[in-house]
């Protein structure tokens, strides 16, 4: 039974996953403690819309909490370990949602057999739709993936991987929603120039991507079958997808996913 939550960071991805645990009744917000490097003004932001608990206090966060969250920039991680490490116990678990960093770094950083596990949601887990990703390091055992894990299927699914797919992980799911966000913008743009209102444009587009997802989700038909569904010959569909192909779409989004699993890669290693 988790009794109290420690975030050390308070930016995006933490805010996304206090909004999915609050939704779901996990915790409640006096269960909930976020400290961060130095913005007291992100900090009273948070507490005020979400009434949980933030401090400067780096001991006070750390103090009873059965899980500490780290949700750090890359770069700010080996910095905000060296500030609480003294604080943590073996019997903590320590769960990074930090793009890029392999859990040998923060066990080391650590200097001590606190259990870690790396996990890697996304942003949709603030309605509680995140795809997550979960490995264990070195020290962790089920019990503490099992917890990671039950914690996470409350802001949305969950599969446990090899670290080595974690990169490949942060491409495909960690950044994908705004890859879907900006197709989203694209299709606007081609709505507005084709003289569609935009309140229009935006319920057909929204629903056509929410029913698409569906679609996948449900039908047990992949993605190719379903597109060669709706592909009539000589039909506009047609018309779209073969746009599509002469621009080399597929393999401009292959490259795109490419790009952020080496970006993560290039995280780790600096």
């Amino acid at each position: 039974m988790v009794e109290k939550i420690c975030f050390i960071g308070a930016g995006s991805m933490a805010e996304s996953i206090i909004i999915g645990i609050l939704n779901k009744r996990f915790l409640t917000g006096s269960q909930i403690v976020v400290t961060n490097k130095n913005s007291e003004e992100r900090l009273t932001k948070l507490q005020n819309m979400y009434d949980i608990q933030v401090t400067a206090d780096k001991k006070y966060a750390i103090d009873g909490a059965e899980l500490i969250i780290l949700a750090t920039k890359p770069h700010d991680i080996g910095e905000a370990i060296d500030q609480v490490k003294t604080y943590i116990k073996p019997t903590q678990l320590v769960i990074s949602v930090v793009a890029g960093i392999d859990t040998g770094f923060i066990s080391e950083r650590l200097g001590s057999k606190v259990p870690v596990v790396r996990v890697m949601p996304n942003t949709s887990a603030s309605i509680g739709l995140s795809a997550t990703a979960i490995t264990a390091g070195v020290h962790a055992r089920k019990t503490d993936l099992d917890l990671a894990d039950s914690l996470f299927k409350t802001i949305g699914t969950t599969v446990i991987v090899e670290e080595r797919d974690m990169h490949a992980v942060t491409g495909i799911s960690g950044s994908g929603p705004a890859y879907f966000y900006y197709l989203v913008e694209s299709m606007e743009k081609a709505a507005a120039q084709a003289g569609l209102d935009h309140t229009v444009a935006n319920d057909l587009i929204t629903q056509t991507i929410i029913g698409a997802g569906e679609m996948l989700k449900k039908s047990g038909e992949s993605a190719s079958m379903l597109r060669e569904k709706i592909t009539s010959p000589g039909g506009t569909t047609q018309a779209a997808i073969e746009t599509l192909e002469e621009n080399d779409f597929q393999q401009l989004i292959i490259k795109c996913v490419d790009s952020a699993r080496k970006r993560s890669v290039e995280l780790g290693d600096h």
